[in-house]
């Protein structure tokens, strides 16, 4: 039996813009579809370990607006123990997002609610549940809020997870706390300051992450796969190759996966796998919460590749 997976993070409604290209500054282009789903990184990666067969908690916050009785139905839906997500007063978080016929995105996050999640709720809402095997959280929410996740985490024996998305200086007193830290390639560079263009680049990036205090750090860089280094030693991980079609939550995918697969007991090697397994699935389909897959899918990928 596998223990929790507690997310601590955003939840949005996301605005789906599809079009052929993205447009220059000032140019106007014609949409070709427009679609609402939900979304939010802390909500996509909670939902990504419950479609997994994983126990799973959400910690956050939604407005009292049409969004956030939609997103909360969500969790229902899937199963997921929203105790922790607090509700405030004023409108939910948005995100606009853009996808080209590539694949490629791009990204407007309109914070909401979210903004309000404190240290304070996390710690509560941690020392609430019980069976928690891992603690995941990400950048969406403020720095007391990561802070406190990753501490009260830690303190509860769970394995902590930071995903610093988007990248900012977050207090560096938080990489201690953390056992795994999953940037991708531009988040590690603007971390580190380092380029990360290269794998060897990448694993350096990693290393230098390392030194300021977490324990193990995977540097995603998309169809190149991972880079990842301990304090003792680095490795590489290669992808599964899909049709991507829009690559919206695929990181969040990987996020929840690992997620997921820690909480099992698997090996680093074998959450690797299984991560991004998870991840590449999500490009397959368009949406975040609609593109994450379900256990049987990642069961079947991981299958034909063995």
């Amino acid at each position: 039996m596998s223990g929790r997976v507690v997310v601590v993070g955003s939840l949005n409604l996301d605005l789906v813009v599809s079009l052929d290209r993205m447009p220059d500054s000032g140019e106007t282009v014609f949409g070709t579809a427009f679609e609402q789903h939900a979304g939010g990184k802390g909500l996509n990666q909670a939902v990504a370990a419950a479609r997994l067969g994983i126990p799973v908690g959400m910690i956050g916050a939604l407005g009292d607006d049409t969004a956030g009785e939609f997103l909360r139905s969500v969790m229902v839906d899937e199963g997921i123990d929203h105790a922790g997500v607090a509700a405030m007063p004023g409108t939910s978080g948005t995100a606009i997002i853009e996808v080209d016929t590539t694949g490629a995105n791009r990204i407007v996050v309109i914070s909401g609610a979210n903004e309000k999640v404190t240290g304070e709720q996390v710690t509560a809402a941690l020392g609430a549940l019980g069976d928690v095997a891992v603690v995941l959280t990400q950048g969406e929410v403020p720095d007391d809020a990561v802070v406190a996740a990753m501490e009260a985490g830690r303190a509860l024996g769970a394995i902590t997870i930071l995903n610093p998305a988007p990248a900012r200086d977050y207090p560096s007193s938080i990489y201690e706390h953390c056992d795994y830290v999953i940037p991708n390639e531009h988040e590690a560079a603007l971390i580190t300051g380092l380029p990360t263009h290269t794998t060897a680049d990448a694993t350096a990036a990693a290393r230098a992450i390392v030194r300021l205090g977490a324990g193990c750090v995977i540097v995603t860089r998309g169809s190149k796969g991972t880079s990842w280094a301990t304090r003792s030693t680095t490795g590489t991980s290669g992808v599964f190759a899909v049709r991507a079609i829009d690559t919206v939550a695929a990181g969040d995918a990987f996020c929840g996966g690992l997620a997921a697969a820690l909480a099992q007991g698997r090996t680093m090697t074998d959450a690797l796998r299984f991560a991004s397994a998870t991840g590449a699935l999500a490009t397959t389909v368009a949406g975040a919460v609609p593109s994450l897959p379900r256990r049987s899918d990642v069961d079947a990928l991981l299958a034909s590749r063995d």
